[in-house]
């Protein structure tokens, strides 16, 4: 676990800038110089130009740009912009000048946090050669300083005079930079900080090859035979986390950095933008789903961490099996409760793969880093596929998707809510709670290989979402949900279908549509039968299905969702405008008919003309 001297430990890093900041007379300009000659200056300039290390003053090989700043209150617009501008500052005081010291708790550090100033700080005690020996230490003085600043990650003294630990002032500066205690420690608790666990844990599975639980590495055990964490086997997970702990204790984060960044990691300690696509080429009426090797693995990884083999992922179950990646990812919304679970609060197999089909949906790059966090090792390229375009699957007549996205539309108080709900097994409640954000709900339906995702639109969310050209580009089917008692909330519903089928005409992303009479359980409202006949014949859609909720008579509406959305063609509703247009569209293309047969009988008769005009001609 040496550390390690290559520059490609450090990606996208091929400079640390360096600001040095304090006040006046403290000596900044003085340690700049001493650093770049390793000599004390005669006579230094009040504000040294950018000062540029070579590469190999430091092990890491990274080049430090140093930026001197002057504190006089005319030079402060160019200060802020340079501490902005920073990846680490030296802030001076002078060991001659207790003033000086006590600036940095009111002064200074309070200005670099009022600037949202958030890098590393390294407090630098400059003109030691003139320290008086009775001065209290300075971990004495500096103690209850870094307790309240946390972003000084070290406090050193030095001599620009003498050359005392000059360069030991920009090698800690660097290495704050480089490798940075903040995402790794927890300076309070004096513990790792549970995203650097996850981390260091992935890196040990991924490294104990024979999966039982220990690195047999011989010169570890050797080296901790008496450090809690070794066994017979070698050293075990608990004792690979507590080692690093330990290099990150005695300030060597270098050894612990290197290893993260072998096995990909960055800084925010998740895995580097080169090793994952962030992005999946795809049109807008395209989408992205696991393909057949992804959902095998998949349910290999649920039968492994289903520890107690009851066919469902308690929390501590699902918890472990995210423990690898950065935080879990259905922690929130859209994911958090979108899925169905056992009275225990337990993920099924089924509820597990919708979360994935869900999230592969919704953010198809978050899918494969989580895939690759839990430990899928194969090509991302065979973990998913992109879907044919649905207008190409309307000129075929069928879709071919697995998972179905379905828009639901509907006033407030008309059952959007309770249908969700039934799609993942939740009982009825006569609570009613108005939806003020979208969200979700995932589940198999009783058709092979076919997963249904429902989105929620509130009622006052349909403009916004409308005003997008292609917010229907990623709908396979939209319905629209009315209470069936109520002959307000049947026409606000006609009212949302007609806006849908207008921006899908519009847009030219036209979706299937059907209509949902809910609380079929109430009494209809007088001319309902009459009202939802005339409007399905109108716009060429099938008869409302009706459904209750609450007495669990769902009528298949899942199963006919689904299979309206397998048939893109069809059920597709169609406006007075939209029929208008269609009919203009016809009329044009007739004349254009017309003219063009007009002009192919013209052509002809042209060269019937000439032909007979020539042996005319000739025979005369």
């Amino acid at each position: 676990m040496a550390a390690s001297g290559n520059t490609t430990s450090f990606v996208g890093r091929n400079n640390v800038r360096i600001v040095v900041v304090g006040d006046q007379g403290t000596g900044k300009s003085s340690l700049i110089v001493s650093i770049a000659t390793e000599s004390f200056p005669e006579n230094v300039p009040r504000v040294m130009p950018p000062t540029r290390l070579p590469a190999d003053i430091y092990p890491d090989r990274v080049p430090i740009t140093i930026i001197d700043t002057s504190s006089s209150p005319e030079n402060k617009a160019k200060l802020i912009v340079e501490c902005q501008m920073a990846d680490a500052i030296i802030l001076t005081y002078a060991c001659d000048r207790s003033s000086t010291l006590d600036r940095l708790s009111t002064y200074w550090l309070p200005e670099l946090r009022r600037l949202e100033v958030k890098v590393p700080v390294i407090v630098v005690g400059c003109k030691l050669d003139l320290r008086d020996e009775q001065q209290v230490s300075l971990e004495q003085v500096m103690s209850p300083i870094m307790q309240q600043y946390r972003e000084i990650e070290t406090c050193i003294e030095c001599s620009a005079l003498r050359q005392i630990q000059v360069p030991e002032v920009f090698y800690y500066a660097q290495k704050a930079v480089l490798h940075p205690t903040a995402p790794l420690f927890d300076q309070e608790t004096q513990s790792l900080k549970p995203r650097c666990i996850r981390a260091l844990k992935r890196i040990f599975i991924l490294c104990d090859n024979d999966k039982d639980g220990a690195l047999s590495n011989a010169e570890l055990n050797d080296f901790q035979k008496n450090v809690q964490g070794v066994n017979d086997r070698g050293l075990t997970l608990t004792g690979f986390l507590f080692l690093h702990a330990l290099f990150i204790e005695k300030g060597r984060l270098e050894t612990t950095w290197t290893v993260l960044r072998k096995f990909g990691y960055n800084d925010d300690l998740k895995l580097r933008d080169d090793l994952l696509p962030s992005s999946f080429k795809r049109a807008p009426d395209q989408s992205v789903e696991l393909t057949e090797e992804a959902l095998d693995f998949l349910k290999g990884i649920f039968g492994m961490f289903d520890i107690d083999s009851d066919g469902a992922l308690r929390s501590a179950e699902l918890e472990d099996l995210f423990s690898t990646a950065p935080e879990s990812p259905w922690a929130e919304s859209p994911y958090k409760d979108a899925a169905e679970k056992n009275v225990l609060g337990g993920l099924s197999l089924n509820g597990f793969l919708s979360e994935w089909a869900l999230m592969t949906l919704l953010d198809p790059a978050s899918s494969l880093a989580n895939l690759v966090y839990i430990g899928y090792t194969g090509d991302p390229a065979s973990a998913f596929t992109i879907t044919r375009k649905r207008r190409a699957d309307r000129k075929r007549k069928v879709s071919q998707r697995n998972v179905v996205q379905c828009f639901v539309f509907g006033p407030k108080n008309a059952g959007k809510s309770a249908l969700l709900n039934a799609l993942i097994g939740r009982p009825f409640s006569e609570k009613y709670v108005s939806t003020t954000s979208e969200c979700f709900a995932t589940n198999v339906v009783d058709l092979p290989g076919k997963t249904l995702v429902m989105r929620e639109i509130p009622e006052d969310g349909v403009k916004a979402l409308l005003s997008n050209k292609e917010s229907l580009a990623a709908c396979d089917i939209a319905i629209f949900v009315h209470d069936s008692s109520d002959e307000n909330s049947w026409k606000k519903a006609m009212e949302l279908l007609v806006q849908v089928a207008s921006h899908g005409e519009n847009s030219g992303f036209e979706v299937p549509c059907l209509i949902i009479s809910a609380k079929d359980d109430l009494d209809p409202y007088p001319l309902a039968i009459q009202d939802s006949t005339r409007v399905s014949q109108d716009m060429g859609i099938e008869t409302p299905i009706p459904v209750s909720i609450k007495l669990r008579d769902y009528n298949y509406v899942f199963r006919k969702i689904v299979t309206a959305a397998q048939n893109p063609h069809l059920s597709i509703p169609e406006t007075e405008a939209g029929r208008n247009r269609k009919q203009y569209r016809r009329l044009v293309n007739r004349s254009l008919m017309f003219v063009s047969v007009g002009a192919a009988v013209a052509v002809v008769g042209l060269a019937a003309y000439k032909v007979y005009a020539s042996r005319k001609s000739t025979s005369g």
